[in-house]
């Protein structure tokens, strides 16, 4: 393994939980930035506040029936997402892991998907619906809600919610950020809102997002108690290795239903001026595909559950 390739390696997550076009696209480009912001001690924070308005402005350029601007629009959003993956990679290279690193880690995403959804919206509003008469209007904001908040929303909080189970138990909990609502709020209520404004605020957005996920996976939760009732803090290597066995052929849905298909569908509908298809995507084939995914963990952790 070369040197080069080494370093890389260093600012991943997990070979588990990393998707093919990352590992040979998005992360070598994304530490090549790395490297270039770490050579003028640029903070990682700074890069993400970069991936941010970067990733709006890609959402301005999809507002353009014309191709040369959503081409425009996918260059700028390729670059968000270089970004993106820059910031962290950075913090992981130079130890710069901060609060407010995951506070505009986490709104980096949501602007730049609020930014693109608004767009759509705005240029498909006077266009009439296929094959008929009538104008979108109100219709295309009441789709892009639902595909927006219904469905990208769930469907990525549990893909995230899986990925840092599965690292979970193959790192152990200083290798993921599997947290929980209960611990959330204990943080939170032992904050003021006059001495710690935005830490508090960022707790009580990030308690509900957990309490999200924790909704989604009775299973798991119920699972995830026993485990802990059985073994506490140290749970057999073996048992790990079993439960990662099963988990990591899940991994690869949960890298569908996050950015790149997500990124790639989006790219095609608006290149070939039917952005409408990619709502569609999101409430047919991503929704499909999430609710397969959580059956099959669920069931996972309920034959867990019946073996503890």
């Amino acid at each position: 393994m070369s040197d080069n390739n080494k370093g890389i390696n260093s600012t991943l997550k997990s070979s588990d939980t990393e998707e093919t076009l990352d590992i040979y696209f998005t992360r070598p480009i994304g530490y090549a930035w790395a490297l270039f912001f770490n050579k003028f001690n640029v903070h990682p924070n700074v890069v993400t506040i970069l991936s941010i308005i970067l990733g709006a402005a890609a959402g301005v350029m999809f507002y353009y029936t014309d191709l040369w601007h959503n081409i425009a629009g996918v260059l700028l959003l390729m670059w968000a997402n270089f970004y993106d993956s820059c910031d962290g990679q950075l913090a992981r290279m130079t130890g710069k892991k901060t609060l407010w690193g995951r506070i505009l880690d986490g709104f980096a995403g949501d602007v730049w998907f609020f930014s693109i959804y608004l767009a759509i919206i705005l240029r498909l509003w006077n266009q009439n619906i296929p094959f008929t008469d009538t104008p979108w209007t109100f219709w295309i904001l009441i789709v892009a809600a639902f595909s927006g908040f219904i469905c990208h929303g769930r469907q990525c909080a549990l893909a995230d919610y899986y990925r840092n189970i599965h690292l979970f138990f193959l790192k152990g909990k200083q290798g993921s950020e599997l947290d929980n609502f209960k611990q959330q709020r204990e943080k939170f209520h032992a904050l003021s809102w006059k001495t710690d404004l935005w830490q508090k605020a960022f707790l009580f957005f990030y308690g509900n997002y957990t309490h999200g996920q924790e909704k989604q996976t009775p299973q798991f939760q119920r699972f995830f108690a026993k485990l802990k009732q059985v073994y506490g803090d140290d749970i057999p290597q073996e048992f790990r290795d079993r439960f990662r066995a099963q988990s990591k052929p899940l991994m690869p849905f949960t890298n569908i239903l996050t950015f790149n298909t997500r990124a790639i569908a989006l790219y095609i509908s608006c290149l070939i001026d039917m952005p409408y298809l990619y709502f569609l995507f999101e409430i047919i084939v991503m929704t499909s595909l999430y609710i397969y995914m959580r059956n099959r963990h669920e069931k996972m952790c309920a034959k867990f559950y019946d073996e503890l």
